[in-house]
């Protein structure tokens, strides 16, 4: 269990995905959906730290990117 001050991010019930067929060494990222808290890490360090992000704040960075607020160019 990760606790953190959003809530408790379940890691035992997490079920991570990754987009494409990346392998998980090359450093994907992941993404885990628990209750009502999403969990994000590098799958080259499915031990390192977890970014957790309640349900509005995952909305608003999928519509971000959606819209380019993050494009680099």
């Amino acid at each position: 269990m990760a606790h953190h001050p959003k809530g408790d991010f379940d890691l035992a019930r997490a079920e991570w995905q990754r987009v494409g067929d990346v392998p998980a060494d090359n450093g994907s990222v992941e993404v885990a959906f628990v209750d009502d808290l999403i969990g994000l890490r590098n799958s080259a360090d499915p031990q390192g730290p977890v970014l957790v992000f309640t349900q509005a704040e995952w909305d608003a960075f999928v519509a971000g990117a959606r819209d380019g607020e993050f494009d680099l160019a």
